[in-house]
């Protein structure tokens, strides 16, 4: 896949910061806000497959390993059991409330739910990475 014109390269070079960030901002406030983990890893996650598309899988901008990719999503996996078993050991539930809950309205005002935010945004994050990732790789295989 040997990616597009210069126009599409120059426009999703531009628009991919502010989609990341756009991403970040609807994971880390989805407790606040409409969104949360699972929205947001997919506007991030949208973010890198738009400058895969435009510039190809061998000439990507930012780096990219499949390898830590594979680990991030283990890591968000990890974290969420984690979460749900400090919950269940200190006698709260599986995925129950340890944190103590904050001011209605401030950042840290939902106890362990934006930790499980940010876990679900890294897993699906990655996951989505990984399938796009294995769909332009095919579409590559196929075309030689």
């Amino acid at each position: 896949m040997a990616g597009m014109t210069t126009i599409v390269r120059t426009i999703s070079r531009l628009l991919f910061p502010f989609m990341f960030l756009f991403g970040v901002y609807v994971l880390i406030h989805g407790h606040l806000t409409p969104g949360g983990g699972f929205q947001g890893g997919v506007i991030i996650a949208a973010s890198v497959v738009m400058l895969w598309l435009a510039y190809g899988l061998a000439q990507m901008p930012i780096g990219f390993k499949l390898f830590r990719t594979e680990v991030l999503e283990a890591i968000g996996g990890l974290t969420i059991v984690a979460v749900g078993v400090v919950g269940l050991v200190v006698g709260a539930g599986i995925l129950g409330r340890v944190l103590p809950l904050g001011t209605l309205g401030n950042l840290f005002s939902a106890g362990n739910l934006p930790l499980l935010n940010i876990a679900v945004g890294i897993k699906v994050t990655a996951g989505l990475i990984l399938i796009f990732y294995a769909m332009l790789r095919k579409i590559a295989w196929d075309e030689k």
